[in-house]
């Protein structure tokens, strides 16, 4: 007693320099496994390789299924050159065709050609992971086009055998990833029909759950809503600004409401951080007319700085091709990317800065700032409760250049920081440079450059005292973009360097540019559309930039509508679908299902066409996004024929992109009609935008 009365006398707070109490929802101990993964890989691979779908009906026949060489060595090299963490593979996807010989259908692996039906992709590749150090995991779609019990009870018991399958013969798994997607039209064993079901308690969902956590209690499972991390809202990578790790668990479930998803719920019920996916290519399997159309370097960055730096995990798809390997052109822009980032961490100029802040928790030195830079996870700087706003200044010690701050919290005590700013040093006075909110497991900030030889990290908001764990200070390494490729309405390309002075080299007939290759010296003509591919350099050659590479249809100058389907009150004329303008949008008010909305369009002039795209609306409800469609060809406008392609776009729904279809062959026509079968949701058609290719 007397002890601890001298102490008191001394001015010193015991309870002070207790830890923080936690804050709101916080990781589990599997979860804090996941979010140190920070970026990991998708596979998807099946019979929609061979078939050139994003989703097969489930009629494919398992004779499709034949990779010329498969290695899956080869991928998971590649996954970990690109600095990934582990690679779920889909084992079932939507079409019902298992990767592995699954001893509960014939529909599977072990009845087609590949290997003599004594293959298991599943068993390769997770054997193959173990080699490299990654995690595996697996995607068991709940939806099977393909079984003849879907929809009935019976076909969950077969969704469990197939599940402890999986978690049971292929060692120790990192995620179970269950997709949303689930009911409508089907083979369902030989019955071509839709089937409906109640998606909130047709899986049960508690029980399929609970047969992981039995056999694979290490496992963190993903759907919209969970359990243990959530869908981002977006196949795009993106998360929200902000993006919390926490969410209002109850009422949640796979294929629910994406309400609250990107951004988070504060302060929440449930520990439920976003995986943000994403694949490296416009579809999430592989289409050799995609071969030109692999996400840059630059874009992997900023997907990368807008999920992982936005305290996400990523999940970047690399999908096999018909080998079985990832495609040299998806290889090379991973490549570049990582080299990318490991420049840009491999020096952290925080790292023996001098820390100076308003104020440490009881002044204890366990909880002081100095632990932001002793590169410890378990450490953390922290004040005592009354401070949640408090300052930090971050002394170089010389003039650095930088662009990106990094900053962690310490999970362990939750989510605590609202909102934070960032200052710089500059002729002799703090200049704001970053404002942010959630932090969580990593927030990057990145901005444009600055030079300084001090920094100051504010907190401006915050529920409870931030416990921090890390901050660093980072520069990406100067790199100079491809060039921006652009065409005009009348047809003309214009290329454009970043910055002036490099000159730009181009090709048009699918090659890389090289040395040899043609200088752009003015905008030229391509009327009828094609590949541009284009890179900047220094007049000696030196100093290239990333390729840049644009598909471009054939130009719409002479374009007129011929006749369309209703407009709704002018809202959305059918022009719109044509005037290159993706933020305007022709939406029909007619009754999509029941019958049917089409447009006519007169090109001016007879044309070669190989296929045609249609992007959807991009921003906004997902009412009247066209999921089933005809397209139809003609030279004078009165005489149609069959359908030039017809079907099913798959996922369009969440991966809200431009959809490119091809015909299969080359069609000569001056007329083309867009026939409108159905939407994604409500009773419209929404069209951003229709054209037509002829490479």
């Amino acid at each position: 007693m007397l002890l601890f009365l001298g102490l008191a006398q001394a001015g010193l707070n015991l309870a002070a320099a207790s830890p923080p109490q936690p804050y709101g929802p916080v990781p589990t101990e599997r979860q804090l496994l996941w979010h140190d993964l920070e970026f990991y890989g998708f596979v998807h691979f099946t019979v929609n390789t061979f078939t050139d779908k994003e989703w097969g009906f489930g009629d494919e026949s398992e004779q499709v299924f034949n990779p010329t060489a498969f290695d899956a060595d080869q991928i998971a090299r590649a996954a970990k050159m690109g600095g990934m963490k582990g690679l779920v593979l889909t084992c079932k996807h939507h079409d019902g065709f298992c990767l592995w010989p699954s001893q509960y259908t014939e529909h599977s692996v072990k009845n087609s050609p590949w290997k003599g039906g004594k293959g298991d992709v599943v068993r390769e590749l997770s054997d193959a992971c173990r080699r490299e150090g990654l995690k595996f995991g697996v995607y068991l779609s709940p939806w099977d086009r393909n079984h003849k019990d879907y929809g009935t009870p019976a076909y969950i018991t077969y969704y469990r055998q197939q599940l402890r399958e999986l978690l049971t013969n292929y060692g120790e798994l990192f995620t179970v990833w269950f997709d949303g997607a689930n009911g409508g039209d089907g083979f369902y064993g030989g019955a071509r029909e839709t089937r409906r079901i109640d998606n909130r308690v047709f899986y049960d969902w508690p029980n399929t759950w609970k047969l992981v956590r039995e056999l694979q209690p290490n496992a963190c499972m993903f759907s919209d809503g969970g359990p243990d991390f959530r869908w981002v809202g977006n196949e795009s990578g993106i998360g929200g600004e902000p993006c919390w790790a926490t969410i209002n668990g109850a009422g949640r479930y796979p294929g629910g409401a994406s309400e609250g998803l990107n951004s988070g719920e504060r302060p929440g019920t449930d520990w439920v951080p976003a995986e943000c996916d994403v694949s490296i290519r416009p579809g999430w399997f592989y289409h050799a007319q995609e071969d030109s159309a692999v996400k840059s370097p630059a874009h992997l960055l900023e997907i990368y700085y807008a999920s992982v730096g936005r305290g996400c995990c990523l999940n970047l798809n690399l999908p096999p091709d018909r080998r079985g390997q990832v495609h040299e052109n998806d290889l090379a822009s991973l490549r570049e990317f990582r080299r990318i980032l490991d420049a840009t961490f491999a020096t952290n100029f925080a790292q023996n800065a001098r820390l100076e802040a308003s104020q440490t928790r009881g002044g204890d030195d366990r909880f002081a700032a100095a632990n932001l830079v002793d590169g410890k996870r378990t450490t953390y700087w922290s004040t005592d409760d009354a401070v949640k706003t408090p300052e930090l200044v971050v002394d170089l010690g010389r003039p650095v250049t930088f662009n990106v701050v990094r900053l962690r919290e310490y999970l362990p005590l939750g989510q605590r920081v609202d909102a934070f700013a960032l200052d710089a040093w500059v002729a002799g006075q703090w200049q704001e440079f970053f404002r942010g909110t959630s932090i969580g497991n990593q927030r990057l900030a990145r901005t444009e450059y600055k030079t300084a030889s001090r920094l100051r990290l504010r907190i401006t908001k915050a529920a409870a005292c931030p416990a921090l764990s890390e901050l660093g200070v980072f520069a990406e390494p100067l790199q100079q973009r491809g060039p921006n490729v652009r065409r005009n309405p009348q047809g003309m390309v214009t290329l454009q360097a970043d910055g002036p002075g490099p000159q730009i080299r181009y090709t048009l007939d699918g090659s890389q540019p090289g040395p040899k290759s043609p200088l752009y010296e003015k905008p030229f003509p391509l009327p009828d559309g094609g590949i541009v591919n284009a890179q900047s350099s220094l007049p000696d050659g030196s100093s290239a930039s990333a390729v840049a590479s644009v598909a471009l249809g054939v130009s719409k100058t002479h374009w007129k509508v011929v006749t369309c389907s209703n407009w709704d009150g002018g809202k959305g004329k059918a022009e719109f679908a044509i005037d290159e303008n993706s933020s305007t949008i022709w939406r029909t008010p007619g009754k999509t299902g029941e019958h049917a909305e089409e447009i006519v369009v007169d090109m001016g002039a007879t044309n070669q066409l190989t296929g045609f795209s249609y992007l959807p609306p991009l921003q906004g409800a997902a009412n009247g996004i066209v999921s089933q469609y005809q397209f139809y060809t003609s030279l004078d406008g009165q005489s149609w024929g069959d359908p030039a392609a017809a079907g099913e776009i798959g996922n369009i729904k969440a991966n809200r992109q431009l959809v490119v279809n091809k015909f299969g062959k080359t069609l000569k026509a001056r007329y083309w009609r867009f026939v409108a079968l159905r939407a994604v949701e409500g009773d419209t058609t929404a069209v951003a935008e229709i054209g037509v290719i002829s490479y």
